[in-house]
């Protein structure tokens, strides 16, 4: 079979397709072919795939239609049906990699309990991006998308990861993201180390490290484009084994052999395994 000539995207599927982030020359070839030969390409914007295609210098044979947080549920049936129906169904979104904090979600979902093959086009993600040239640990991470943001539920969230001990990336909103480095500070402490990437792969690209204190310097007038931030986990050696015995002990009243506990409560903590197996064993009655 000759590869190179057969479809990007075979019938009656529904193909998630990356584009650029910022550099136009990020698009591959298969990215070109697979909008060309759609027969409905489901966009978050348009406009932008219109320019995007533009500047590809690709024409879109199939239909369009719009993908966005705001229609997304109303969309679902109708882009299963089209796939159903033996057509090639693909979906964009603005930059990125469709349902990473971005439209498509629902209906991978919905079409994964029906049978319709989904599958992938890999391409440029802000996210991996972000994290590899951090220089921040890349051997665990958690994407953690765009912080709430009314005042309480962003609380809530920070509370949550202000023990998280992997590496944390996130999205963010020039408006916003003063505030929201001044509240992890707050939260996490300003010596915690944390890279701001904005306009990535872009003309004007700008990486910004330091700890949060500095980053709330360097944000402190307006900022401008799109923006991920990376922070530093938490330090296991901050934290004492004392603060989490109890839940090992807990774990153990309830069947759990002691090393199975402490691994359980080690992997979601940062504490050291030992440290909390000693604390246990010392604490456990005789």
């Amino acid at each position: 079979m000759d590869t190179d000539n057969a479809p990007v995207q075979r019938s009656g599927s529904i193909l998630l397709a990356a584009t650029p982030i910022g550099d136009t020359n990020d698009a591959s070839a298969r990215l070109i072919r697979a909008l060309a030969e759609a027969d409905l390409v489901a966009a978050e914007d348009t406009r932008r795939l219109l320019k995007l295609a533009s500047r590809l210098g690709v024409r879109i044979n199939g239909d369009i239609k719009s993908l966005h947080e705001h229609n997304e549920n109303e969309r679902v049936e109708k882009l299963l049906h089209r796939a159903e129906d033996g057509e090639r169904v693909l979906i964009v979104s603005d930059a990125g990699m469709p349902t990473i904090s971005d439209p498509g979600y629902r209906v991978v979902t919905e079409a994964a309990k029906r049978g319709i093959p989904v599958s992938a086009l890999p391409g440029p993600s802000a996210v991996l991006t972000a994290l590899s040239i951090s220089g921040l640990p890349t051997d665990r991470f958690t994407f953690e998308g765009f912080i709430p943001r009314k005042q309480g539920e962003r609380a809530r969230r920070l509370e949550e990861l202000k023990e998280e001990p992997r590496t944390m990336v996130f999205f963010d909103s020039p408006k916003r993201i003063h505030e929201n480095l001044t509240d992890m500070a707050n939260m996490f402490g300003g010596a915690r180390k944390a890279v701001l990437c904005r306009e990535l792969t872009k003309t004007h690209e700008e990486i910004i490290r330091g700890d949060l204190n500095h980053l709330i310097y360097a944000t402190r007038d307006d900022v401008k484009g799109e923006l991920t931030l990376v922070v530093a986990g938490a330090d296991p050696s901050d934290k004492d084994a004392e603060d989490y015995v109890a839940k090992v002990i807990a774990l153990t009243e309830g069947g759990m052999k002691l090393k199975a506990a402490a691994k359980l409560v080690s992997e979601e903590t940062g504490v050291r395994k030992n440290e909390l197996y000693r604390a246990a064993l010392a604490r456990r009655p005789e």
